[in-house]
């Protein structure tokens, strides 16, 4: 099996039945580079998948901002505990590397923040659509996995959610690990109020509610900033907003919405590799 091409081990893993249950699945890891048009730049991507499954099943999907953290994250450990107690089912992870543009490409799309971050979000947003989904379509040769979701870390959490709120038909769900949910569109010297908070405007003023399930973390000691001093960080406050404006959007808890705040958890890669089990099996639990 050595010899088999990448997308040939996910066409075998996803077709074949393996009667060998006292056998240890690995996760296999492989680094593709995609020449992005919309970027202008060459976009790693680790892929990892399980090398064999006793389990004729289709293959889920996750997409990963951020995926230059993986080795910090223990993911790859993670996903190879998970699929060995059955507790997740069979799911190829694309993790995508950001680079020196990440403050540029990450963020809402076709709305920078007061200091225009975020101004080729629009740009990254293309690149998943048009370019990384059907590459990932191509090496598979799946055209339609069980489960999509895309998920990220502080602003790559809020661009992952940015991103999926705009597309439902092409994510199934969405998480965001400490999203950078405070991302405003005015100063706070410059009379800046809550209605500057972009994403909680998106949300807002969407008309119809994306067919989304969203998972959402944030940790006690994420930040130590309390804008409105009322003794909670805003990380959080800016969350439960969040969630706030989804429960107004029709979004139910905990059907749509599933909200994990850890205490003592920090905004660093140590705390969500602690939580990502948790999303794992929320996203493709049995």
């Amino acid at each position: 099996m050595k010899n088999l091409t990448f997308a040939a081990l996910i066409k075998l893993n996803t077709e074949m039945y393996w009667n060998l249950p006292e056998m240890e699945i690995a996760i296999a890891e492989k680094n593709i580079t995609i020449k992005s048009e919309q970027l202008k730049r060459d976009v790693t991507c680790t892929l990892l998948i399980p090398q064999e499954t006793e389990f004729v099943e289709p293959l889920n999907l996750l997409l990963l901002n951020d995926g230059q953290e993986i080795q910090s994250l223990e993911l790859k450990e993670t996903l190879e505990e998970l699929t060995n107690s059955q507790r997740i089912k069979p799911t190829l992870v694309v993790a995508i590397h950001a680079d020196e543009e990440r403050l540029h490409e990450y963020g809402t799309a076709g709305k920078p923040d007061f200091k225009k971050r975020g101004d080729k979000a629009g740009l990254y947003t293309d690149f998943i659509k048009t370019e990384l989904l059907p590459a990932i379509y191509k090496l598979t040769g799946i055209e339609s996995f069980e489960t999509t979701a895309f998920a990220g870390f502080s602003l790559g959490g809020l661009s992952a959610l940015d991103i999926a709120w705009h597309n439902p038909t092409l994510f199934d769900k969405v998480g965001a690990f400490s999203g950078s949910f405070w991302w405003r569109s005015k100063d706070l010297s410059k009379g800046y109020t809550d209605n500057d908070r972009i994403m909680h405007s998106i949300i807002k003023n969407t008309k119809e509610k994306p067919d989304l399930k969203i998972w959402l973390q944030t940790g006690t000691k994420d930040e130590t900033a309390d804008r409105n001093k009322n003794g909670i960080i805003d990380s959080i406050d800016d969350t439960i907003d969040l969630i706030k404006e989804l429960e107004n959007k029709g979004f139910k808890r905990p059907e749509d919405i599933r909200y994990l705040e850890m205490f003592g958890g920090s905004h660093d890669t140590t705390t969500w590799a602690k939580a990502m089990p948790k999303f794992l099996l929320w996203a493709f639990g049995r």
